[in-house]
């Protein structure tokens, strides 16, 4: 199969394109820098720098690859998290996932036809209503990440309108994917807000691309989570994580001190926050993880 990755130079799609490439898929890679070109040549793609907010750019890539299916993950997220700030943290890749979502699915259109398998997110987000474990069935919060939540709908309900899959992918960790909030652990500038009872989904990238490749190989249609089988809440994952990355426990702070130094979100992700069910995946895409839960990835990656 011709399959375009949008995005492929990102943390998910260095994961994405070899176990792509190397089930006999023909793949052509987006970047947006010419200096990553050659990075996802050696891992087997056809590479092509493209810029998804360019309705022309991705016009011509696209026409260019026509491929059979094309996957959208394409974000802008790096740097240091800035959770307390985070409309402008995520601005670009709001921008993204509203104005390249459409791109890549008239683009899509105006080949004839691609099916389209999209990034969304479900770590912490799910509705902040009843039990702390949300199937696809529950909605996102839709004021949990303030614009990104907006962003998150809009590529949903296109996406789907289009005949496409959704999948909500929970927190990543693996090779490149936590090195900043490691780095905010090992000086103890991660703390447990309040109870610690927010719970959150986590995936290692390993799985999640392999979740990815699966979805697109079935060209299957409708939202899945992409989440490994072990939410739990920040009181027992994040002293675990400073645990694994030998680092001290992190300190505890109230909720009335975190709120102004680290916004809202950071408060409800940390005492509030749902995490969700992967059964949907698992039985519809017949997917196995390598790293069931985060307690072993989490152990493998940094000690």
């Amino acid at each position: 199969m011709r399959v375009f990755v949008a995005g492929g130079s990102g943390v998910l799609g260095r994961r994405l394109v070899p176990q792509l490439v190397a089930r006999g898929h023909e793949v052509t890679a987006t970047t947006t820098s010419e200096a990553r070109l050659g990075l996802l040549e050696r891992l087997g793609a056809e590479a092509l720098v493209m810029d998804g907010l360019d309705a022309a750019s991705v016009g011509e890539a696209v026409a260019q690859a026509r491929p059979e299916a094309i996957v959208h993950q394409m974000t802008a997220i790096s740097g240091k998290p800035d959770i307390k700030h985070f409309d402008r943290w995520f601005a670009t890749t709001n921008r993204l996932r509203t104005e390249g979502t459409d791109h890549l699915l008239a683009a899509a259109q105006a080949i004839g036809g691609s099916h389209v398998v999209a990034q969304s997110y479900a770590a912490w987000n799910g509705i902040r209503q009843g039990g702390w474990v949300k199937t696809e069935q529950d909605p996102l919060d839709p004021t949990s990440t303030g614009k990104g939540a907006q962003a998150i709908r809009h590529l949903e309900e296109a996406v789907i309108k289009a005949g496409g899959a959704v999948l909500r992918y929970g927190a990543f960790y693996g090779p490149g994917a936590t090195d900043d909030q490691v780095e905010l652990v090992r000086k103890r500038q991660y703390p447990v807000v309040g109870n610690g009872a927010g719970h959150s989904s986590w995936v290692h990238l390993d799985d999640a691309a392999g979740a990815t490749v699966l979805a697109v190989e079935q060209q299957v249609k409708g939202v899945f989570n992409i989440v490994d089988d072990d939410p739990a809440p920040a009181r027992e994952w994040l002293p675990y994580l400073a645990q694994c990355a030998s680092a001290k426990p992190p300190m505890r702070i109230p909720v009335w001190l975190a709120r102004p130094l680290a916004g809202k979100t950071a408060v409800t992700m940390m005492t509030q926050g749902r995490g969700f069910s992967n059964a949907k995946a698992r039985r519809e895409l017949g997917w196995q993880l390598r790293y069931p839960s985060w307690r072993q990835g989490f152990k493998e990656e940094l000690t």
